[in-house]
């Protein structure tokens, strides 16, 4: 090993040690973040000036939201993550959009978007098949 490596080696040793053992499914700060930046890159590729589009299968249009507030909780189902952000449709309603999301590489992509399904995602919570992230 070469002479410069060996201070940071030991600092990272005496890091470890200093610090309780994480769980082997904890998020650390940069996950996080990353999984905050991917979602927002996601919306930010589906709005069209101030709209974010997305198609209602159930009335069989596109219906466009302004993006409000993205919410700071990560759930986690297994290996994946669900992220939620608010958005107001034309009467300034709010519309809840949660972004199920894996993780590529480094980073994380999405893999579905459930638009006003909340019930989905509060079902996936009382099964106790997602948690809150830790």
């Amino acid at each position: 090993m070469s002479t410069h490596l060996k201070p940071l080696r030991a600092l990272v040793l005496a890091a470890l040690l200093a610090f309780p053992v994480a769980r082997a499914d904890a998020l650390t700060l940069a996950d996080k973040t990353a999984l905050q930046i991917a979602m927002q890159k996601h919306v930010d590729q589906l709005t069209i000036g101030d709209s974010y589009l997305y198609f209602d299968a159930k009335q069989g249009k596109v219906r466009k939201l302004r993006p409000a507030t993205a919410h700071p909780m990560i759930m986690q189902m297994g290996e994946h993550f669900v992220l939620c952000f608010d958005f107001l449709d034309s009467a300034g309603k709010k519309v809840e959009v949660d972004y199920y999301m894996a993780r590529k590489g480094r980073g994380f992509v999405v893999f579905h978007s459930a638009v006003a399904s909340r019930n989905a995602l509060m079902a996936l919570v009382k099964s106790g098949k997602v948690r809150p992230a830790n």
